[in-house]
């Protein structure tokens, strides 16, 4: 069960909005080593800062990233 401070408030409603985003390269080739990976989780982070998100969970291999 979710904690109470992961719960937003709006108005007339309570939420709690989770997204599961894949990335994956053109013809799934294999381009992402992991000082890419590593770059791309410092990117997504200060994305979902700037956007009053967090990033719960990063993962990736060569050719796709996982964010939720």
């Amino acid at each position: 069960m979710a904690d109470d401070n992961d719960y937003r408030r709006g108005r007339y409603c309570v939420f709690a909005l989770h997204a599961h985003l894949v990335f994956v390269t053109k013809y799934r080739r294999r381009v992402f080593t992991a000082a890419i990976l590593k770059d791309m989780q410092t990117v997504f982070e200060k994305v979902c800062t700037d956007f009053e998100t967090h990033l719960v969970e990063f993962d990736g291999e060569d050719d796709h990233v996982h964010l939720l």
